[in-house]
């Protein structure tokens, strides 16, 4: 039986695509939070003046980012990014054929009443789109900024990723903007995560209040990652830098 033509191989493929998802959010929220931390010890903004990887002076950020440049990571994220994209365009292309089959706006067919009971589950395309559509707006702020002239050779490279969150961040619309992004990634997220791990088998009545449970405290805590980052970022360049 082909994935990509049984029901059950379409919301497989969605299912893995989506772990992809997960752990690109967590990661990369996590290496943003330790600008955060940095406010606390002082080292935001301690960037060294040389370009090399791991300088002696540099605020944890910054490391992090310099993890993000080594080989392993480099080969890592880009599968990530991969398996990230083919859960948003696969999801889009699944929707598509099911209004064409069902003649009216519906997303791809859930297994359960309390699936298709959700908002967030009856608005999973929506939500895709406008995540995909901001995070084209986001590349331009930081990936082409940082890893794009790193990994090809296009543009202006940037060593210093605080600047690169103060100059985003530190206007009040585009905090607003981004913070909203955030919290459609958590609606997306909320319903996709316990989707995701129903889909591979935990769907018995002991596990399903469970890992809805997990799936909002997961949700939740990519949600704080990104928005502690966003905000700190917008009170760093507005009132305590000089």
């Amino acid at each position: 039986m082909a994935l990509s033509t049984s029901s059950i191989g379409k919301k497989f493929i969605q299912a893995v695509s989506g772990a992809f998802l997960v752990i690109f959010l967590l990661l990369h929220g996590t290496i943003n939070f330790f600008s955060v931390i940095d406010s606390f010890t002082g080292k935001y903004g301690a960037v060294a003046a040389d370009e090399a990887l791991f300088s002696e002076g540099d605020g944890l950020f910054k490391l992090g980012c310099d993890f993000m440049s080594t080989p392993i990571i480099s080969i890592m994220v880009p599968i990530l990014a991969l398996g990230f994209a083919i859960h948003i365009l696969y999801g889009c292309w699944l929707t598509w054929k099911n209004i064409r089959a069902r003649g009216g706006v519906k997303r791809y067919e859930v297994a359960s009443r309390a699936a298709a009971d959700s908002w967030s589950a009856r608005n999973m395309f929506v939500l895709g789109i406008i995540i995909l559509g901001f995070i084209c707006f986001h590349l331009t702020h930081f990936w082409a900024k940082m890893q794009l002239p790193e990994m090809f050779g296009i543009g202006e490279f940037e060593n210093d990723p605080y600047l690169l969150l103060n100059l985003t961040f530190g206007r009040w619309w585009l905090l607003v903007l981004y913070l909203l992004w955030f919290v459609a990634v958590w609606f997306h997220l909320c319903h996709g995560f316990w989707s995701m791990l129903q889909t591979v088998g935990w769907n018995g009545s002991t596990w399903f209040c469970r890992i809805k449970v997990i799936g909002i405290i997961v949700a939740t805590l990519v949600f704080l990652l990104f928005a502690a980052t966003a905000v700190n970022a917008f009170i760093q360049a507005n009132f305590l830098l000089a």
